[in-house]
């Protein structure tokens, strides 16, 4: 076990390193031109053709993930996914840099206990319960309330999307920073309140708002991208990542947001907000 730590510290820190590097290289490489990324499908266009799961098909709590799978980009059933496989798609999709795909999936492996370089998973397994799946999702209901948590909880969605308080050069609805942090109080509140068995550590905390700084980092918080994609897990036709580096989104491009995200989180308001009805009652 001492050796098995030491030797994912050091591929942390080889990762970590990587990172640093492929930062300073987007600084000064040109961004990516428009479809470069794309995967095109036989048609020739921008996606391969979307899909819905079918009864039997593996699904996880990963709206991204799901998406993949709904595309065929990863295998449609969801089952036997190759753990590298994740990285490249993800990489290769999304555009987040290979380092930050790499890790992530990487950890998803070590979560299951399995070899990330050999092995595989259906993507269900990924919703072991305080591994990557976790309490106050902003889209998924509590592991306590629902036990499968392959499929979208619509009205939490439709909640978040409501709150987009800005509009791009089109006039279009946008979700900013301070919309994630305030839905994200609200969730952390009311699942903390319903939940009898409710968990959130400080690591948990912080991969939840990562996640939900995807939004705004991938889809530049687009509510007409985001309400296909979430809803649906469908990526929206002719849709493009919004990160255009050349080496893809890294950890240290994308850390700020979600330390912003996770800063402006504050539960007292909605704790407060529920006494008053309380009294009213």
């Amino acid at each position: 076990m001492l050796f098995k730590g030491i030797g994912h510290f050091f591929l942390d820190l080889r990762i970590f390193i990587w990172d640093a590097w492929l930062t300073l290289l987007n600084v000064v490489l040109p961004r990516l031109p428009s479809r470069a990324r794309g995967i095109d499908s036989e048609d020739g266009s921008l996606w391969p053709e979307y899909v819905p799961p079918k009864e039997g098909d593996s699904r996880c709590s990963c709206p991204a993930l799901n998406a993949l799978a709904n595309h065929g980009i990863l295998p449609h059933d969801g089952k036997n996914v190759k753990f590298t496989e994740i990285t490249d798609k993800v990489h290769e999709t999304f555009n987040f840099a290979v380092t930050f795909a790499t890790y992530v999936s990487r950890n998803g492996a070590d979560t299951l206990g399995k070899d990330y370089n050999k092995d595989t998973c259906n993507l269900s397994d990924l919703d072991k319960h305080n591994g990557i799946e976790h309490d106050a999702s902003l889209l998924r209901q509590d592991a306590y309330f629902s036990k499968s948590q392959g499929q979208p909880h619509i009205p939490y969605i439709e909640e978040l999307l409501a709150l987009a308080s800005s509009t791009d050069s089109n006039d279009k609805k946008v979700l900013t920073v301070a919309d994630l942090s305030k839905f994200s109080s609200k969730r952390r509140a009311d699942s903390r309140r319903e939940n009898p068995q409710f968990q959130l550590d400080d690591t948990h905390k912080i991969f939840g708002s990562a996640n939900s700084s995807t939004l705004l980092a991938i889809f530049g918080g687009k509510v007409d991208d985001l309400e296909i994609f979430l809803k649906e897990e469908r990526i929206p036709e002719r849709w493009e990542s919004t990160a255009r580096s050349r080496k893809g989104l890294t950890f240290i491009a994308f850390n700020p947001t979600t330390f912003k995200v996770e800063h402006g989180i504050d539960e007292k308001p909605y704790e407060k907000e529920e006494g008053k009805k309380g009294e009213k009652a």
